[in-house]
C-alpha cells in the first residue's frame, strides 16, 4: 500500500512541528517528489469556526487516500442495520439477567442504549428468555432472529446467525482474595470513626445527591486515601456491593491497564511498533509505523469509523465500525487490524473503538506468547492483586476480549481500580502493578488530541480539561483529575488533589434525559467541600 495524501497543500507558516506519524509520512512523501516541493505545514483554522469545524477541516488535511472497507452486505441495507441492532439487545439483555440479575421485562427499557440504541428498538419485537439455557432471543420485524448466551466465567456473548454456542470452551476464572480480609484486600471495613478532617453530614448528603430521583443510579463508592468512607446501593433492584454491573467505556481504561502490566512485565514498551505481522508486510503501508502508544492514545489513524465523529453522517456512512465491533460476531481483533489507514498514526485523535480492540489483541498475543491462559490474566495479574474478588471481562465468540465495552464490575471493584491510579501503580500489599512511567504516559494528554484542541484524551483514559471553547467534563473538579467514563453515565473519578477517587454506575435509562449527569455533577460538588484537599492545613 502506498499511502499519500489525497490533495496538494499549499506551505504556510507559524505552526508547530508535525506529531512524529505525520512527519514521517510527509518527509517520506517530499523525498518520493524529488525534492522539488516544499514541505507541508499545516494551515490553521480560522476564529469563525466552532471546534467541529475546526476538527474537520485539520483531519482532512492529512487525509490519505484510502477508503473505508465495508462488510460483504454493507452498512447501509436497512434490514441488515436491523440485526446488529438485535444483536446488541440480545447481548446487553442477556448480561443484564444473568450478570447483574435485573428484571427482563424491567431491563428492555433501562440498560444497553449503546449497542441497542433505544429509536431502533420498535423494529425489535420478538423478546425471549430462556433462563434454563440462559439465552436471550431477540427477533426483528424481517423475521431474524440473534441470541446471546451466558458463557460460564466469561459472561454473554452473541452467537453468530446458525450457531448454537461460541466457538471456544468456557475458561473457569477463580480469585484468590479472601473478602473475610481487612478493606482494601478484603471486603471488611474498619469500624472507626471517618477522619476528623472529612465532613461527615457533607459526605452524605454529596451520597443523597447521587441517587437523586431519575438518576437511576445502581452503585456509589468513594474512597479517601484509600479509606472507603461512603457507598451505597440501589436496594430495590438487589444490588449489592459485589454485583457486576454494566461498565460500558470504562472498559478503555482497563484495557489500558492491562497493556500497562504487560508493559511494566517487560512484554512490550509503548513505543515499539505494533506487533501485528499483516502491517509490516509493506514498507510502504503506513500501518507498519503505528506504535503501540500511538494505539493506546486512540491515534492509530486507522479509518473505523463512530457516529461521534464531527465527519459523521449516518445517511452516507450507515452502522458505525464503532458499534460493528461489538455487534457483528466476526473475530473483532483480526477485523480491527484488517483497517485501512485514513491518516498517519499520532497526527488526529478520534475516539474509536478499533484502538482499544486492538489493544486487546496485542494483550492476547503478548500473554499467550508467553504460555499463560489469556482469560485468566485479569483476574491473576490485576484484580486479585487490588483486592477485586470478580470481575467478568465478556468478548466475542471466537474468545477476544471486547474491553471497549463489554466488561461487568462492581463499584468496589471499579474504585480499586482508580485507587490503583491514585497510587501511582502501586498494590495495596506494595507491589508494584503499573509501572510510574506509564501511569504518568496514560494519564498525560495525548499530543495529536491537543494538536485537534482537544486536551481531554490520554492513554485510554480521560483528562479533565476544557475542549477548545468549551466546559470540562466535571467543572467542580481541578483539571488534574482524570476519569474513566463509559455511556450511561458510568464513571471512575480519580481525583490526586483530594486524595479521593468516586465510582458510580447506574442504569443507562437515567442518562437519557440528563438526570445521571446532573446527578453526578452535584455530588461531586458537595465532595469537594467534604473531603479535603491533600495540601489542606490539618
Amino acid at each position: 500500500m502506498n499511502h499519500q495524501p489525497t490533495k496538494t497543500r499549499e506551505r504556510i507558516g507559524g505552526r508547530l512541528a508535525l506529531p512524529f506519524g505525520a512527519a514521517l509520512l510527509f518527509a517520506l512523501a517530499a523525498g518520493c517528489s524529488g525534492g522539488g516541493e516544499e514541505p507541508f505545514m499545516e494551515q490553521p483554522c480560522t476564529d469563525d469556526m466552532d471546534l467541529n469545524e475546526c476538527l474537520v477541516f485539520r483531519s482532512a488535511q492529512y487525509e490519505l487516500d484510502t477508503e473505508r472497507e465495508n462488510p460483504p452486505r454493507g452498512f447501509l441495507d436497512p434490514d441488515v442495520f436491523i440485526e446488529h441492532e438485535a444483536s446488541g439487545f440480545a447481548k446487553v439483555l442477556c448480561s443484564a439477567v444473568f450478570l447483574t440479575g435485573l428484571d427482563f421485562e424491567a431491563a428492555q427499557h433501562q440498560i444497553g442504549g449503546f449497542t441497542s440504541r433505544y429509536r431502533y428498538r420498535d423494529r425489535l419485537p420478538g423478546r425471549e428468555i430462556d433462563m434454563d439455557n440462559q439465552k436471550v432471543h431477540i427477533t426483528t420485524d424481517t423475521g431474524v432472529t440473534r441470541t446471546a448466551v451466558l458463557h460460564g466465567d466469561q459472561g454473554c456473548v452473541t452467537l453468530p446467525i446458525g450457531e448454537d454456542a461460541p466457538f471456544y470452551e468456557t475458561v473457569p476464572v477463580t480469585s484468590t482474595v479472601n473478602q473475610e480480609d481487612p478493606w482494601p484486600l478484603g471486603d471488611v471495613l474498619p469500624d472507626e470513626p471517618l477522619p476528623e478532617d472529612v465532613d461527615a453530614e457533607q459526605l452524605e448528603a454529596a451520597v443523597d445527591a447521587a441517587f437523586e430521583e431519575g438518576a437511576m443510579t445502581l452503585a456509589f463508592v468513594v474512597l479517601h486515601r484509600g479509606r472507603l468512607v461512603a457507598e451505597r446501593y440501589r436496594e430495590e433492584d438487589g444490588i449489592t456491593k459485589d454485583t457486576p454491573l454494566e461498565s460500558w467505556s470504562m472498559n478503555k481504561s482497563l484495557s489500558a491497564t492491562l497493556m500497562g502490566l504487560l508493559i511494566t512485565q517487560g512484554v512490550y514498551t509503548l513505543d515499539q511498533l505494533a506487533p501485528i505481522d499483516a502491517w509490516h508486510e509493506d514498507p510502504n503501508d503506513v500501518r507498519g509505523t503505528i506504535r503501540i502508544q500511538d494505539i493506546l492514545q486512540m491515534s492509530s489513524g486507522l479509518r473505523c469509523l463512530n457516529a461521534g465523529d464531527p465527519e459523521w453522517d449516518e445517511a452516507t456512512m450507515g452502522y458505525p465500525d464503532h458499534l460493528y465491533l461489538y455487534t457483528s460476531t466476526v473475530d473483532s481483533h483480526i477485523w480491527a487490524t484488517q483497517r485501512a489507514p485514513q491518516w498517519a498514526p499520532n497526527t488526529v485523535g478520534r475516539y474509536r473503538n478499533c484502538d482499544p480492540v486492538l489493544t486487546n489483541h496485542i494483550v492476547r498475543l503478548g500473554v499467550e506468547g508467553r504460555d499463560e491462559n489469556y482469560h485468566q490474566f485479569p483476574q491473576k495479574h490485576l484484580f486479585d492483586k487490588i483486592g477485586a474478588n470478580r470481575f467478568v471481562a465478556e468478548g466475542d465468540p471466537h474468545g477476544n476480549f471486547l474491553l471497549n465495552g463489554y466488561g461487568f464490575g462492581s463499584g468496589r471493584a471499579w474504585a480499586r481500580l482508580g485507587q490503583l491510579y491514585l497510587d501511582g501503580g502501586m498494590a495495596p500489599n506494595g507491589e508494584r502493578v503499573l509501572s510510574e512511567e506509564f501511569v504518568e504516559f496514560a494519564t498525560s494528554v495525548a499530543p495529536s488530541w491537543e494538536a485537534d484542541g482537544r486536551p481531554i484524551y490520554g492513554g485510554l483514559i480521560w483528562i479533565n480539561n476544557p475542549p477548545h471553547g468549551g466546559e470540562k467534563r466535571f467543572p467542580a473538579l481541578p483539571n488534574s483529575t482524570f476519569s474513566f467514563a463509559g455511556a450511561g453515565g458510568q464513571s471512575t473519578i480519580i481525583v490526586p488533589e483530594h486524595e479521593m477517587v468516586i465510582a458510580r454506575l447506574g442504569l443507562y435509562e437515567g442518562s437519557l434525559d440528563g438526570s445521571a449527569n446532573r446527578a453526578l455533577q452535584n455530588a461531586l460538588a458537595m465532595l469537594v467541600e467534604a473531603i479535603p484537599r491533600a495540601d489542606a492545613p490539618n
